[in-house]
């Protein structure tokens, strides 16, 4: 497969390095070029074939996501992840409506922006290979996404993968589980389990009520929601 062609539209040239430099550990992917405005960004898109787009939203001369449908109507088939420290609903909002990617909020550690670019590469990849789609190739595509929304919106102290393996263990005990016998299950303290189910808890993902066990004393047992 031909190098995935990026162009990073970034008004602060060191933060546009550092990005190059995140990118540069994303084996596939080439960058074209770095944008300093919006004017220099629909120029080099109408210089360059490009594949993705890094956008910043505060740039001097316009903002990011008022060039959205301009790119959308010139540039239909450039994909688009929006990198900014703008957090206002609107421009999250704008972005839905003109089908960006993603949304990553500055600083944007190395590990999120690999694991980003990594996702979309795969998920252009298996598109690419693709001459029409079933509902289960279609699953596969927006199961990839929603992975990735998940990582990044999980708050501190609560790890992907680990929260997985929770939710699983609890999957597989319909009658519900105690903390103690969750940590049990995934070599974990207690203390721990019981984070990652409050957690599951305040999601919805889980319900919990109050146990007894055998000497009266009050538990709480989880049980996972559908």
């Amino acid at each position: 497969m031909e190098k995935i062609q990026v162009l990073i539209a970034e008004d602060d040239f060191r933060i546009a390095q550092i990005h190059e430099g995140f990118l540069a550990q994303v084996k596939g992917t080439n960058c074209v070029g770095k944008a300093m405005n919006a004017q220099e960004t629909m120029t080099l898109l109408d210089k360059h074939s490009v594949d993705l787009l890094l956008l910043d939203i505060y740039m001097p001369d316009r903002l990011g996501t008022d060039l959205l449908m301009e790119i959308r109507e010139k540039h239909p088939e450039v994909d688009i992840i929006l990198v900014t420290a703008a957090k206002e609903k609107e421009h999250v909002m704008k972005a839905l409506k003109f089908g960006v990617q993603q949304f990553l909020i500055k600083p944007v550690t190395m590990e999120t922006f690999v694991e980003t670019l990594e996702n979309y590469k795969k998920t252009k990849q298996f598109l690419d290979g693709l001459t029409e789609v079933d509902q289960e190739a279609v699953n596969r595509v927006f199961k990839i996404r929603k992975e990735t929304e998940t990582r990044e919106q999980l708050p501190a102290g609560i790890d992907y993968l680990t929260l997985k393996k929770v939710s699983e263990i609890l999957s597989e005990e319909k009658s519900g589980l105690t903390a103690d016998k969750v940590g049990e299950k995934m070599g974990a303290s207690r203390t721990t389990a019981r984070r990652y189910l409050e957690y599951l808890v305040k999601t919805g993902e889980a319900t919990v009520e109050q146990a007894y066990g055998v000497v009266g004393r009050p538990e709480r047992n989880y049980q996972i929601n559908g």
